[in-house]
């Protein structure tokens, strides 16, 4: 009996099933059954994360003095649902804590002197956590400590070296020994284990008030952030997400509530909904005026409160898409008109007319198109700032340490980071990037790879056999939705042209029996499969007017060839 067939045969699921989760590197029973059963029991004890004791003791000294906190957070959706985590479940429990989100535009990312002298004005707090940054502000956490203000980092990027000397840094970065799952949670992932001690200890010491608070309510918060952070769908990541998606479905904010509302999102729940629906409404908020906006609607206490405020980021998300839209078009034509794929293994795009708060989303569909590492620079003072995408391969953050000489600040981790640099080492900066790329990356890097999962048989994708393959979820960053290989196909009809401009095909594929219905997404001008062809596709189930059926994306085709008995 071969592994697929006894894996298929212990866990009572599918051959293909089976064959899906092996390629997937979960062979082994053990691992295979808690890949589909991923349960909150099966998260590590959190104080094997960095820190976490020396964090946990400090904030319940601040506890017992009364002292004054405040959470420092980020504008992007991970810190901002970290702060609201953090703020929302500290003040449940007794703490005096407020919070502080920087202005993107008047004072840039993370820990600056500006955001933080207007963060301390007026009350100063004995005790500062920042979350979602600080992992590389070291002069600055040096500088709190002068300001008698002692600096717990909540962070999950990358780190320098030697790192800041918080009081406790709580970054799975430092230490991913003791951590071996930790190292993939971002950091409302790392402030939901840090809660999670801080309430294990506080029971432990028969704190009353500590046994009130069940984190499981606070799921929807964690999922959100961790899918719009694009970090990796497993390990802990996976069983957080699994967890909190049911939770968005059902939750008692009525913020989420409103934004359900707004963004017309359909149940179930997944991860499309929250990546492309309501993270991004969250998101429109820092990008273009200040994330106050999206931490009031995750905090607003009733439906009166949080209506307006969810109505106001969606027409926030309609200017940054007009945005967007304009700054996408002028980068890439710029991009197109000049790139040379055998010379340039990176890309960097800077412009004055460029939106600070959209330039990440226009790196990242330059670095689809181009499938090179990108940046995109706008506007900042005297000189640039921007944020970059990299590619699978390529740890960003690694080579802006080797560009450190050209560059004010960076951060970030391997496939995302910020620079600000002078106006005048612009094409230095372009220069030493590119030939760092070329000296760490391997020619077929830079060739996407489609990876599928299983060859099956068009016969054996049946409602019943997708419907299992949908346990392999949520699908995310390492642990993409399941493609498939079909061979053997032909068109059952001729196949549509869809879309404005004629740019999608819809076709039926058949192998003699039922065809299923095949979209082509952006297919262009290129013609239409014919004769006898192999399919790559991304299946799926569709239900509409009460009809539950199988359908297929196309991700890439070819003209079949006889195989001989051997696999296409």
């Amino acid at each position: 009996m071969d592994q697929c067939q006894s894996l298929a045969l212990e866990l009572g699921i599918a051959h293909l099933t089976a064959q899906c989760l092996i390629n997937r590197g979960f062979g082994h029973p053990g691992q295979a059954a808690t890949f589909l059963e991923p349960r909150l029991k099966l998260l590590e004890d959190p104080f094997r994360l960095p820190n976490v004791e020396r964090a946990v003791e400090r904030l319940l000294q601040a506890l017992d003095r009364g002292e004054n906190l405040v959470i420092f957070g980020d504008y992007d959706v991970d810190g901002v649902t970290a702060t609201a985590l953090l703020e929302t479940s500290l003040k449940s429990l007794g703490w005096q804590v407020r919070h502080y989100l920087p202005r993107r535009h008047e004072e840039g990312y993370g820990l600056t002197r500006g955001a933080l002298e207007s963060c301390l004005c007026g009350d100063p707090p004995d005790l500062l956590i920042a979350v979602d940054c600080g992992s590389t502000s070291n002069e600055l956490v040096d500088w709190l400590r002068t300001q008698y203000v002692d600096v717990i980092v909540v962070d999950h990027h990358q780190l320098t070296s030697p790192p800041p000397d918080a009081y406790a840094l709580v970054n799975p970065q430092l230490d991913t020994s003791a951590a071996p799952h930790g190292r993939e949670l971002c950091s409302v992932g790392i402030a939901f284990k840090l809660l999670h001690a801080l309430v294990k200890r506080g029971r432990e010491l028969g704190l009353r008030r500590f046994s009130a608070l069940d984190l499981k309510d606070s799921l929807d918060l964690v999922a959100l952030g961790t899918v719009a952070d694009l970090v990796p769908l497993t390990g802990e990541n996976r069983i957080l997400v699994h967890a909190g998606l049911k939770r968005i479905e059902s939750t008692s904010l009525p913020g989420l509530i409103a934004l359900k509302e707004v963004a017309q999102t359909r149940s179930p729940i997944g991860t499309y909904e929250v990546g492309f629906q309501l993270a991004p409404r969250l998101n429109a908020a820092g990008r273009l005026e200040t994330a106050e906006a999206a931490l009031e609607l995750l905090v607003a206490p009733d439906e009166e409160i949080a209506r307006p405020l969810a109505l106001a980021l969606d027409a926030t998300n309609r200017e940054r898409q007009d945005i967007e839209r304009r700054m996408s078009d002028t980068a890439l034509a710029r991009v197109r008109e000049s790139f040379n794929p055998e010379n340039d293994w990176a890309v960097v795009e800077a412009s004055p007319d460029w939106h600070l708060g959209v330039v990440g989303i226009v790196a990242a569909r330059i670095s689809r198109e181009v499938y090179r590492p990108t940046f995109i620079l706008g506007p900042d003072g005297d000189g640039w700032r921007g944020s970059g995408r990299s590619i699978a391969g390529f740890d960003l953050a690694e080579a802006l340490r080797a560009c450190d000489h050209l560059l004010v600040r960076h951060g970030g981790h391997a496939m995302a980071a910020g620079v600000s640099l002078k106006a005048d080492q612009l094409e230095a900066f372009r220069t030493h990037l590119n030939q760092v790329a070329r000296e760490r990356m391997n020619p077929s890097v830079l060739v996407p790879e489609l990876r599928l999962d299983a060859i099956a048989p068009l016969h054996d994708l049946t409602v019943e056999r997708v419907t299992e393959l949908a346990r392999l979820a949520p699908f995310g960053s390492q642990n993409p939705p399941i493609q498939l290989c079909v061979a053997g196909v032909h068109l059952a009809r001729p196949p549509q042209r869809l879309g404005r401009e004629l740019q999608h095909w819809k076709l039926w594929v058949t192998t003699g029996g039922p065809a299923i219905e095949t979209l082509w997404w952006g297919s262009g001008q290129e013609p239409a499969p014919h004769g006898v062809f192999d399919v790559a596709v991304a299946p799926s189930i569709d239900t509409y007017g009460g009809r539950t059926s199988v359908k297929f994306k196309l991700l890439d085709w070819r003209p079949s060839v006889p195989s001989n008995g051997s696999h296409p």
